[in-house]
């Protein structure tokens, strides 16, 4: 079981998935959504303060809400995690993955305008169980859902390759830089797509998932 765990759900193929999914998270709900990230609650943290110094109190919710929602999806992935975690038939991952779908379309159908608070709210959620399902990357420690720790792990690495020489570091930082490039495209895609299509547009991240869901299925299959 251990090793399908670190064959698949720390796959840079799984990681590239789910980090251009990320990526078009944010472009999705900034775009689309009222201006918040799903991801980046440390963007929302500081609108809050920026809302609070202002006085607009109210105002201020709008970014409090997906911030705790972020909180809460992580303690329901570690709840799937603990429940699941010797269930032979279904991996808690793919549990993550399968909630993630039916909570886009969902969002999906949401109308723009009134319906962002509450899309904001799932999205957040989401990610979260995404950020905290899918940590590693080859044994690495990084993120799907947001770059600054990969930049900086990753340019840790390149000042290892640059300075001491160090090839097993370059081949760390490739991945790193990789993820943030997938990231990127995602969030470029992302900000193409959504004001052509609108609140529809985040479908697309479920065949990424459905995707990735898949990957994990056959390959738990072929290790049984």
């Amino acid at each position: 079981m251990e090793q399908w765990k670190n064959q698949m759900s720390e796959s840079f193929r799984i990681g590239a998935l789910l980090a251009f999914a990320g990526g078009f998270f944010d472009s999705y709900t900034y775009i689309a959504r009222g201006g918040v990230f799903a991801n980046a609650q440390t963007g929302n943290m500081i609108l809050l303060a920026i809302q609070l110094v202002q006085g607009q109190f109210i105002h201020a919710l709008y970014y409090l809400i997906p911030i705790t929602a972020f909180v809460c999806g992580i303690f329901l992935d570690e709840y799937i995690k603990q429940r699941f975690h010797q269930t032979h038939k279904l991996h808690w991952r793919q549990i993550v993955l399968f909630i993630e779908n039916i909570v886009l379309v969902i969002v999906a159908f949401l109308p723009l305008g009134k319906g962002d608070i509450i899309a904001n709210v799932f999205i957040s959620f989401i990610c979260a169980m995404q950020a905290h399902s899918f940590r590693t990357l080859h044994g690495l420690p990084y993120a799907t859902t947001m770059c600054t720790g990969n930049l900086r792990s990753g340019t840790d690495q390149l000042v290892h390759l640059v300075f001491h020489k160090d090839t097993a570091a370059g081949k760390k930082a490739f991945l790193y830089f990789a993820i943030i490039f997938v990231f990127i495209a995602g969030a470029g895609a992302g900000a193409m797509v959504t004001p052509i299509i609108g609140a529809k547009s985040v479908l697309f991240c479920c065949i990424l998932l459905v995707l990735a869901l898949v990957m994990l299925s056959l390959e738990r299959k072929n290790l049984e």
